[in-house]
């Protein structure tokens, strides 16, 4: 099964401010991981046309999928979805099935001018539904494009994610370091990771109540190479701590 990889663009001002904290970022990480789709690249840009359209161009051309996050409300610095159409270099206005959907919550006569730009869709895009506030989403090409808002955007992602082609799920495997500190297994632990290249391996420290604790986890998609992987490390570490054990 061939690799599935993504890549996530949160924008909005509000998030480089720091006024606003960001909750998608990791929420959607682990979805991916999940499905078998391997985040690698997460970018920041604030609400500005040409930083959009150009990082919309750059990470849709490089990854199979781009899942954005912000600027697709009602206000007038909402300019996603014009970045989009640009990017794609299609049209974009008012669809009337999205209309129709926003109509579940708005009478006819409340759609105003500020609504409908909620109902602004580039031309071609699929609808991702919106169970919430209904405003919805949408897909076009690879890019994958919902709110900011965290319940939102995790109902979105609910939508679309049938729709998604995926790979082979992530295997894990977490070794404790046995109270040892990185400095002491560092060289060690990178010649293991060098004689199992099929295995990514790291090392992640905790701060706890009385001190670090260090924890080893290894990633791969080849249960095999993982395992072979993590009896080297659980061995490299077993022989350290019995250097250190007290006669």
């Amino acid at each position: 099964m061939s690799q599935v990889t993504a890549a996530i663009l949160v924008i909005g001002d509000e998030i480089l401010s720091g006024r606003t904290k960001d909750r998608n970022i990791g929420y959607i990480a682990e979805y991916l991981t999940n499905s078998g789709i391997d985040l690698r690249e997460v970018r920041v840009v604030p609400d500005l046309e040409e930083e959009i359209v150009g990082a919309i161009n750059a990470l849709r051309s490089r990854y199979t999928y781009l899942f954005t996050t912000g600027g697709i409300g009602p206000t007038h610095d909402d300019i996603t979805a014009d970045c989009v159409a640009r990017a794609f270099g299609v049209s974009i206005d008012i669809d009337e099935r999205a209309v129709n959907v926003m109509l579940e919550r708005y009478k006819r006569e409340e759609l105003n001018e500020a609504r409908l730009r909620m109902a602004r869709i580039p031309a071609g895009a699929e609808l991702i539904d919106n169970p919430i506030s209904k405003a919805p989403g949408f897909m076009i090409g690879n890019v994958i494009v919902m709110a900011g808002v965290p319940s939102i955007m995790q109902a979105m992602l609910d939508d679309v994610a049938p729709r998604l082609r995926t790979g082979s799920r992530v295997l894990a495997r977490i070794v404790d370091a046995a109270g040892l500190g990185e400095g002491i297994y560092a060289e060690g632990l990178a010649a293991i990771a060098a004689a199992h290249p099929a295995v990514s391996i790291g090392s992640y420290p905790a701060f706890q109540a009385g001190g670090f604790r260090n924890q080893i986890v290894l990633r791969g998609r080849d249960a095999a190479a993982l395992d072979a992987a993590e009896k080297a490390v659980i061995g490299f570490i077993a022989g350290l701590s019995s250097d250190r054990a007290p006669v």
